[in-house]
Protein backbone atom coordinates (compact mmCIF):
# COMPACT_ATOMS: atom_id res chain seq x y z
CA UNK A 1 0.00 0.00 0.00
CA UNK A 2 1.28 3.13 -0.91
CA UNK A 3 -0.02 6.26 1.17
CA UNK A 4 0.24 10.15 0.88
CA UNK A 5 0.10 12.55 3.83
CA UNK A 6 -1.62 16.11 3.11
CA UNK A 7 -1.67 18.10 5.71
CA UNK A 8 -2.32 21.99 6.56
CA UNK A 9 -3.96 22.86 3.22
CA UNK A 10 -5.65 25.81 4.68
CA UNK A 11 -7.68 26.58 1.77
CA UNK A 12 -4.77 27.08 -0.92
CA UNK A 13 -6.16 25.80 -3.77
CA UNK A 14 -3.67 25.89 -6.26
CA UNK A 15 -0.99 24.41 -4.01
CA UNK A 16 -3.28 21.50 -3.32
CA UNK A 17 -4.14 20.86 -7.25
CA UNK A 18 -0.57 21.03 -7.68
CA UNK A 19 0.17 18.05 -5.19
CA UNK A 20 -2.42 16.22 -6.34
CA UNK A 21 -0.76 15.59 -9.90
CA UNK A 22 1.83 14.72 -7.96
CA UNK A 23 -0.15 12.03 -5.50
CA UNK A 24 -2.09 10.82 -8.84
CA UNK A 25 1.36 10.20 -10.53
CA UNK A 26 2.73 8.46 -7.86
CA UNK A 27 -0.30 5.71 -8.35
CA UNK A 28 -1.05 5.80 -3.77
CA UNK A 29 -3.27 3.86 -3.14
CA UNK A 30 -4.84 5.89 0.01
CA UNK A 31 -4.65 9.55 0.76
CA UNK A 32 -4.97 10.57 4.29
CA UNK A 33 -6.03 14.21 4.65
CA UNK A 34 -4.54 15.07 7.95
CA UNK A 35 -6.39 18.35 9.34
CA UNK A 36 -6.75 22.27 8.77
CA UNK A 37 -7.97 21.58 5.05
CA UNK A 38 -9.47 25.23 6.42
CA UNK A 39 -9.60 28.23 7.62
CA UNK A 40 -8.01 30.30 4.24
CA UNK A 41 -8.79 31.89 1.06
CA UNK A 42 -10.49 28.75 -1.16
CA UNK A 43 -11.95 26.92 1.67
CA UNK A 44 -14.98 25.96 -0.76
CA UNK A 45 -13.15 24.41 -3.81
CA UNK A 46 -10.43 23.17 -1.49
CA UNK A 47 -13.00 21.06 0.70
CA UNK A 48 -15.15 20.37 -2.52
CA UNK A 49 -11.96 18.64 -4.11
CA UNK A 50 -11.03 16.95 -0.85
CA UNK A 51 -14.53 15.34 -0.76
CA UNK A 52 -13.91 14.14 -4.52
CA UNK A 53 -10.49 12.91 -4.87
CA UNK A 54 -11.43 9.63 -6.62
CA UNK A 55 -9.04 7.82 -4.32
CA UNK A 56 -9.96 6.63 -1.48
CA UNK A 57 -9.38 9.20 1.02
CA UNK A 58 -9.36 9.09 5.30
CA UNK A 59 -9.99 12.68 7.37
CA UNK A 60 -8.63 13.70 10.50
CA UNK A 61 -9.83 16.74 12.57
CA UNK A 62 -7.76 19.71 12.68
CA UNK A 63 -7.94 22.71 14.61
CA UNK A 64 -8.75 24.97 12.19
CA UNK A 65 -11.31 22.54 11.01
CA UNK A 66 -13.20 22.68 14.22
CA UNK A 67 -13.19 26.50 15.07
CA UNK A 68 -14.51 27.48 11.38
CA UNK A 69 -17.72 24.92 12.24
CA UNK A 70 -17.65 26.53 15.63
CA UNK A 71 -17.43 29.84 14.18
CA UNK A 72 -20.87 29.02 12.08
CA UNK A 73 -21.99 27.82 15.12
CA UNK A 74 -21.32 31.07 16.60
CA UNK A 75 -19.27 28.93 19.60
CA UNK A 76 -16.02 30.10 18.45
CA UNK A 77 -13.27 29.66 20.59
CA UNK A 78 -12.33 32.75 22.75
CA UNK A 79 -8.42 31.53 22.96
CA UNK A 80 -8.62 32.42 18.78
CA UNK A 81 -6.56 35.59 18.59
CA UNK A 82 -9.01 38.44 17.55
CA UNK A 83 -5.99 38.77 14.25
CA UNK A 84 -7.99 35.83 12.96
CA UNK A 85 -11.15 35.77 14.03
CA UNK A 86 -12.90 37.79 11.10
CA UNK A 87 -11.17 34.93 8.52
CA UNK A 88 -12.75 32.53 10.34
CA UNK A 89 -15.79 33.45 10.60
CA UNK A 90 -15.70 34.16 6.91
CA UNK A 91 -14.37 30.60 6.32
CA UNK A 92 -17.75 29.08 8.08
CA UNK A 93 -19.75 31.27 6.17
CA UNK A 94 -18.88 29.32 3.19
CA UNK A 95 -19.95 26.32 4.60
CA UNK A 96 -23.10 24.31 3.96
CA UNK A 97 -24.65 22.24 6.46
CA UNK A 98 -23.87 19.21 4.72
CA UNK A 99 -20.56 20.36 5.14
CA UNK A 100 -20.62 20.75 8.43
CA UNK A 101 -22.00 17.49 9.50
CA UNK A 102 -19.20 15.99 7.27
CA UNK A 103 -16.30 17.61 9.04
CA UNK A 104 -17.61 16.80 12.24
CA UNK A 105 -17.14 13.77 11.99
CA UNK A 106 -13.59 13.60 11.30
CA UNK A 107 -12.05 11.36 14.16
CA UNK A 108 -9.11 12.67 16.30
CA UNK A 109 -6.82 10.32 14.59
CA UNK A 110 -6.68 6.92 12.49
CA UNK A 111 -4.09 4.04 12.19
CA UNK A 112 -3.10 1.96 9.14
CA UNK A 113 -0.68 -0.61 9.03
CA UNK A 114 1.44 0.59 5.49
CA UNK A 115 3.78 -2.52 4.27
CA UNK A 116 7.24 -1.75 4.78
CA UNK A 117 6.70 0.69 7.76
CA UNK A 118 4.25 -1.14 9.83
CA UNK A 119 1.24 0.54 12.10
CA UNK A 120 1.21 4.33 11.54
CA UNK A 121 -0.95 6.57 13.73
CA UNK A 122 -1.94 9.53 12.09
CA UNK A 123 -2.94 12.90 13.99
CA UNK A 124 -3.23 16.97 13.52
CA UNK A 125 -1.07 17.93 16.33
CA UNK A 126 -0.46 15.23 18.86
CA UNK A 127 -2.24 11.86 19.74
CA UNK A 128 -4.30 13.32 22.62
CA UNK A 129 -5.46 16.81 21.03
CA UNK A 130 -5.11 19.36 17.84
CA UNK A 131 -3.67 21.90 19.18
CA UNK A 132 -0.45 20.82 21.42
CA UNK A 133 2.99 22.06 19.64
CA UNK A 134 5.78 19.96 19.75
CA UNK A 135 8.74 20.22 17.07
CA UNK A 136 12.04 18.87 15.59
CA UNK A 137 13.53 20.51 18.95
CA UNK A 138 11.40 19.86 21.62
CA UNK A 139 13.31 17.90 24.25
CA UNK A 140 13.28 13.93 23.97
CA UNK A 141 12.38 13.80 27.97
CA UNK A 142 9.01 15.70 27.07
CA UNK A 143 7.83 13.25 24.27
CA UNK A 144 8.68 9.49 25.33
CA UNK A 145 5.73 9.90 27.61
CA UNK A 146 3.14 11.01 24.77
CA UNK A 147 4.76 8.61 22.08
CA UNK A 148 6.33 5.16 23.85
CA UNK A 149 3.03 4.15 25.23
CA UNK A 150 1.31 4.17 21.26
CA UNK A 151 2.82 1.23 20.35
CA UNK A 152 3.17 2.08 16.62
CA UNK A 153 6.24 2.05 14.12
CA UNK A 154 5.39 5.63 12.78
CA UNK A 155 3.59 9.12 14.19
CA UNK A 156 3.01 10.88 11.57
CA UNK A 157 1.93 14.85 12.23
CA UNK A 158 1.55 18.34 11.25
CA UNK A 159 0.03 21.17 12.84
CA UNK A 160 3.25 23.48 12.91
CA UNK A 161 3.54 23.25 9.56
CA UNK A 162 7.62 22.66 9.61
CA UNK A 163 8.70 19.27 8.07
CA UNK A 164 10.56 17.03 10.03
CA UNK A 165 11.76 13.63 10.37
CA UNK A 166 12.88 12.02 13.81
CA UNK A 167 12.81 9.44 16.78
CA UNK A 168 11.18 9.32 20.02
CA UNK A 169 12.56 6.42 22.00
CA UNK A 170 11.64 3.58 19.22
CA UNK A 171 8.82 5.55 17.65
CA UNK A 172 9.70 7.54 14.16
CA UNK A 173 8.04 10.56 14.22
CA UNK A 174 7.62 12.76 11.05
CA UNK A 175 5.65 16.06 10.48
CA UNK A 176 4.34 16.22 6.55
CA UNK A 177 4.65 20.06 6.45
CA UNK A 178 2.43 21.88 5.18
CA UNK A 179 0.31 22.05 1.87
CA UNK A 180 -1.04 25.21 1.66
CA UNK A 181 0.82 27.69 4.39
CA UNK A 182 4.50 26.71 5.21
CA UNK A 183 6.49 28.08 7.51
CA UNK A 184 9.53 27.28 5.41
CA UNK A 185 10.81 27.72 1.65
CA UNK A 186 8.20 28.39 -0.56
CA UNK A 187 6.42 25.46 -1.87
CA UNK A 188 3.70 22.80 -0.92
CA UNK A 189 4.47 20.25 1.93
CA UNK A 190 3.73 16.54 2.04
CA UNK A 191 4.76 12.62 2.98
CA UNK A 192 4.55 9.50 0.80
CA UNK A 193 4.63 6.33 2.20
CA UNK A 194 5.13 2.93 1.35
CA UNK A 195 7.28 0.98 1.70
CA UNK A 196 9.77 3.74 2.51
CA UNK A 197 8.91 7.46 3.98
CA UNK A 198 9.73 10.31 1.03
CA UNK A 199 9.30 13.76 2.67
CA UNK A 200 8.03 15.72 -0.55
CA UNK A 201 8.45 19.01 -1.47
CA UNK A 202 6.15 19.86 -4.69
CA UNK A 203 6.57 23.66 -6.78
CA UNK A 204 3.83 25.33 -8.11
CA UNK A 205 3.79 28.63 -10.14
CA UNK A 206 3.71 31.14 -6.59
CA UNK A 207 2.85 34.34 -8.47
CA UNK A 208 -0.28 32.75 -10.35
CA UNK A 209 -1.36 31.27 -6.95
CA UNK A 210 -1.02 34.80 -5.20
CA UNK A 211 -2.69 36.73 -7.77
CA UNK A 212 -5.84 33.99 -7.69
CA UNK A 213 -5.70 34.76 -3.44
CA UNK A 214 -5.96 37.99 -4.07
CA UNK A 215 -9.30 37.89 -6.19
CA UNK A 216 -10.81 36.14 -3.62
CA UNK A 217 -12.81 37.66 -0.71
CA UNK A 218 -11.45 36.22 1.72
CA UNK A 219 -10.23 38.92 4.55
CA UNK A 220 -6.98 37.97 4.87
CA UNK A 221 -6.08 37.78 0.63
CA UNK A 222 -3.65 40.21 0.47
CA UNK A 223 -1.79 38.87 3.58
CA UNK A 224 -1.79 35.53 2.79
CA UNK A 225 -0.46 35.84 -0.93
CA UNK A 226 2.14 37.87 0.13
CA UNK A 227 3.28 35.98 3.42
CA UNK A 228 2.35 32.61 2.43
CA UNK A 229 2.50 31.74 -0.68
CA UNK A 230 5.15 34.20 -2.08
CA UNK A 231 7.24 34.62 1.24
CA UNK A 232 6.59 32.17 3.80
CA UNK A 233 8.10 32.81 7.29
CA UNK A 234 11.45 31.56 7.95
CA UNK A 235 11.75 28.12 9.76
CA UNK A 236 13.99 29.30 12.18
CA UNK A 237 12.33 32.11 13.37
CA UNK A 238 9.12 29.91 13.72
CA UNK A 239 10.86 27.84 15.83
CA UNK A 240 12.29 30.48 17.87
CA UNK A 241 8.93 31.82 18.31
CA UNK A 242 6.40 28.55 18.70
CA UNK A 243 9.42 27.23 21.08
CA UNK A 244 7.69 29.39 23.75
CA UNK A 245 4.48 27.53 23.65
CA UNK A 246 5.59 23.99 22.95
CA UNK A 247 3.92 21.32 24.95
Amino acid sequence: MRVAALYDIHGNLPAFEAVLTEVRNSHVDLVVIGGDVLPGPMPRECLDLALKLGIPTRFIMGNGDRETIAARRGTMSASIPPVFQEAIRWNGEQLTPQDERAIEEWPLTTRIRIDGIGEVLFCHATPRNDTEIFLKTTAEEKLLPLFDPLGVQLVVCGHTHMQFDRMVGHTRIVNAGSVGMPFQEPGAYWVLMGPDVELRRTDYDLDAASTRVRRTAYPQAEQFATGNVLKPPSMQSMLEAMSQAEL
